[in-house]
Formats: C-alpha cells, structure tokens, sequence
C-alpha cells in the first residue's frame, strides 16, 4: 500500500514567544515564555488564513503574510514546489511589541517549508535560517528548542545552539504597552562604538545572568541584568524600562529587563513572593507614573517548537 507523502500531510505548529537580550546578553541570549502561536496546515487548492486571537487582522491577511513570504522564498531557494497551504492559526503572541512574534512567524515558514517541501532540514540549518532573516540567532533558537538558549551563527547558514533548563522556578510578568516599535528604529538609536568599560561590564553581567540561571540563584537578578550595551539608548522609546526598573530589589520584583528590543519589558518576579501582589504593586507604580501596559503572567517555557 502506498504511503502518503508528506504534502497531503498536515501539519501542526505550537511556537513559543521569546523575549531576547535578557539585559545584558544583547543578541545572544533569549528565553522562551509560555504563550504561543499555533498553526494548523495542510496543503490546498489555494492559499487560505482563517485567524483568531491577538492581532487576528494581521495574522489573517494573506498579503505581506511573514509565515507565508518565508514558506515561498524557503522552497523557492531550494527548487521546490510550493504548495498552496490552508492555515488556521490562533494567536496569543503580541505583535511588534518585542515578545519574538517575528521570530516565531518566521520559523513557521521556514517549518511549512521543510515539511511540505521535503527538505530535510536539521534544527541547526532551521535555526540558522531564520536566525539569518532575523539578523541575529537569540530569538530563533528560543522559539524553537525552549527554555533559555545562548546562541551565535555559525557562518551564514547554521546556527551555534547551547539550550538550558533553568533551575528552579522563575516566574514572570511581561508589561505590554499599547504602542508598538520597530527594531529598525529601536536599533537606529544604537551607537557604533562602545567604550571598553562598558564592554567589560556587559560581559561580567552576561556571565553573572547565566550563573544564576544554571545555579536557581535568582538572587544575583538585581545586578546582572544592567546592562550598558542597548537598554539606556532605548528607553526614551521604551518609556516602561525606566519605570520598572525602580522596583529593582523590591516588594517581589527581582529585576527588569527590555525585552528584545521593546517597548514591552520583562519583570522577573521572587518565586517566593505572590505573584498577584507583585503585580498589583507594578500596575499600581506604572498608574503613579502616568503609564499603562498589559500585564501578562508568564514563565520559562521548557517546550519550544520542535518539541
């Protein structure tokens, strides 16, 4: 009896949003948090979104469509036929908000295409894909293995992986603002050049946040996650950062980090502490200050999308 081939197979995504830099880790680390979105694909006459969720009128469009675009230009490279796909998807990744939607939209086009395609592809070469496209490897490579991942490419076209089970229990709020960013305009604020003190405290920083993920030392948050690099350029976009980061080393708050490249800012809350408290606590300090954001309750996602 015949087996099917794989285009007449569907295919199921569930991918993680991710939340990059982590401070100080600028473009090499990143962490997985447990939300996602999730794609149901099979092949069709013609191409078709049905979308429910955040952003459904994005996620619904066919044209400019991130997962789209990247599932074309992946077969296309490789010589192979595209297939018309019809997608569900239902959506809880914000978009354009720093929370690694493109990321995840890219590796889901660049997994359309294996699968459909045939391609074969390791998740080094996938990784490495979408890293490229990305322009840097830290969100791709948490998308797709989970956890917390510090990454670097390994030429154009594969990525350099190391994946980490954090120990112990590391819960999160995520501040969501209304407004959206762009990292183009987020990395146009950057300077071209550093100064070696500030080069040297980012990577003693960089080496102190990896300590206290790998040893549950959750207490060494409040100084590792300064960061020198990209945060203090960014926050007059990200007008969030300054405002948390006040709560460093209080009532529940650990410490705050931009994530990605904002305008959305991620709280690591004491595991010790309530978290319904703490979060009372921000939402009331951001209304002192004039600021509103979405407060999301979250945690390291273990599972990415491979999984």
């Amino acid at each position: 009896m015949p087996t099917k081939s794989k285009k007449s197979q569907a295919l199921r995504l569930s991918l993680p949003a991710t939340s990059a830099n982590l401070g100080p880790a600028f473009d090499a680390a990143a962490l997985a948090m447990d939300f996602r979105i999730k794609i149901d694909a099979r092949s069709a006459e013609r191409f078709h979104i049905s979308a429910t969720g955040r952003d459904e009128a994005i996620c619904g469009k066919i044209e400019n469509h991130l997962i789209l675009d990247t599932y074309r230009e992946v077969l296309t490279s490789a010589g192979a036929e595209v297939t018309p796909l019809s997608l569900r998807i239902a959506n809880d990744i914000p978009i354009g908000k720093g929370c690694g939607s493109s990321a995840a939209a890219r590796l889901a086009g660049i997994a359309l295409a294996v699968h459909f395609g045939d391609l074969r592809w390791n998740d080094a070469q996938i990784i490495g894909e979408a890293s490229r496209r990305e322009h840097h490897p830290d969100n791709a490579s948490a998308c797709w293995m989970g956890g917390l991942t510090v990454a670097r490419m390994s030429g154009e076209a594969e990525a350099q992986v190391v994946c980490i089970r954090p120990k112990g229990k590391w819960p999160l709020l995520l501040a969501v603002p209304e407004q959206s960013l762009s990292t183009e305009k987020a990395r146009g604020v950057l300077p071209v050049q550093y100064s070696r003190t500030d080069a040297v405290v980012n990577i003693q920083n960089s080496m102190l946040l990896l300590a206290a993920f790998t040893q549950g030392r959750a207490e060494l948050l409040t100084s590792a996650l300064e960061d020198r690099i990209h945060q203090p350029y960014r926050a007059p976009l990200c007008p969030l950062l300054p405002c948390l980061q006040e709560l460093s080393g209080k009532d529940g708050v650990l410490g705050a980090a931009l994530s990605g490249a904002g305008p959305s800012v991620l709280v690591f809350v004491d595991a010790k502490a309530s978290l319904t408290k703490v979060r009372r606590s921000v939402a009331s300090h951001l209304e002192k200050n004039g600021l509103a954001a979405e407060l999301l309750a979250t945690t390291i996602a273990l599972r990415g999308a491979r999984n």
